[in-house]
């Protein structure tokens, strides 16, 4: 059974957060401008050293996965750094997630994490490994994140004032399947769970979760067959409720789920705002929510990070 994850502490004004690029390659300007809003809240932004690299054989990856590992660790490890933000995602963080030293990273203070997508990699990763709540959360590099105000200030509000942010809905945000449900916040993005499942034990069983659900650019069946994997291995065995993000440029996402997952009878709420779409809000993984699918609204027990 999921158990609420230790949350690290909040944000201030002043503090140092690293950049990392464990997937995909960042577009120069963007990577740049996604620095600058970092710096307008106040932010010491470090872009790490491979940051700008692009894979000398595979176009699709931001530098040798020895490279984005070196990264991701060097930030995580850097005392002075209290969150580890990444630019973009892609893919490429399944390649590097194992050359990590996460003992290493386990002796050292709490920091958060912040992505979405391929990040969702990560996410599971830090879980597992650290037993830290992270955040699924727009990445400084990514196109939305530099034209959406409301995604940028629902993260600053998540990463600075917590408190302010306990309460998580969204605009477009409806019932599939009515009911109330209290549990953990686990998942991501849906094709990057489906490659997880039986990976060592980064992707624990989704039993007393309430599990995140979305993912961009993916055909009706190739959707049926990641759900169908995830329920003929069990990961949705115990679940408690599913919250559905946006499925930007997908077919029709919500007819596939409720034809797989409806049937576990539990309550089930559309398109809350995480993931790809055009304001992706921020979600906090590894905290104790009450869902109310009737009400369109995901509550945090406690604040996602920590006061300090």
């Amino acid at each position: 059974m999921l158990r609420p994850l230790i949350s690290p502490p909040r944000l201030h004004p002043g503090d140092t957060v690293a950049v990392v690029a464990p997937s995909g390659p960042v577009p120069a300007e963007r990577l740049d401008a996604g620095v600058a809003r970092l710096r307008e809240w106040g932010l010491d932004v470090q872009v790490m050293p491979h940051v700008r690299d692009t894979h000398p054989g595979h176009a699709y990856l931001a530098g040798s996965d020895t490279a984005r590992a070196t990264d991701f660790q060097e930030a995580w490890l850097d005392p002075d750094v209290r969150a580890v933000i990444v630019a973009r995602g892609g893919y490429g963080a399944a390649r590097m997630v194992d050359l990590v030293d996460w003992d290493a990273l386990a002796a050292t203070d709490p920091k958060v994490l912040v992505g979405y997508s391929d990040c969702t990699v990560l996410h599971q990763a830090v879980a597992a490994h650290l037993g830290l709540v992270s955040l699924y959360g727009p990445m400084s590099g990514a196109a939305t994140f530099l034209t959406s105000e409301r995604a940028r200030e629902h993260l600053r509000r998540t990463l600075f004032e917590p408190e302010t942010a306990r309460t998580i809905t969204g605009p477009r945000a409806h019932t599939l399947v009515g009911g109330t449900a209290r549990g953990i916040t686990t998942g991501g993005c849906v094709s990057l769970l489906t490659m997880s499942v039986a990976v060592g034990a980064t992707l624990p069983s989704a039993a007393g979760g309430i599990v995140l659900l979305e993912d961009v650019d993916e055909r009706a069946y190739r959707l049926d067959s990641f759900l169908t994997h995830l329920l003929r291995s069990g990961w949705f065995d115990g679940a408690l409720g599913i919250v559905l993000g946006s499925w930007q440029d997908c077919d029709p996402a919500e007819p596939v789920v409720m034809d797989l997952l409806g049937q576990l009878g539990i309550p089930v709420l559309g398109e809350l705002g995480f993931g790809h779409g055009p304001d992706p809000i921020t979600v906090p993984l590894g905290v104790s929510v009450e869902l109310d699918a009737d009400a369109g609204t995901l509550t945090l027990d406690q604040p996602a990070l920590a006061a300090r």
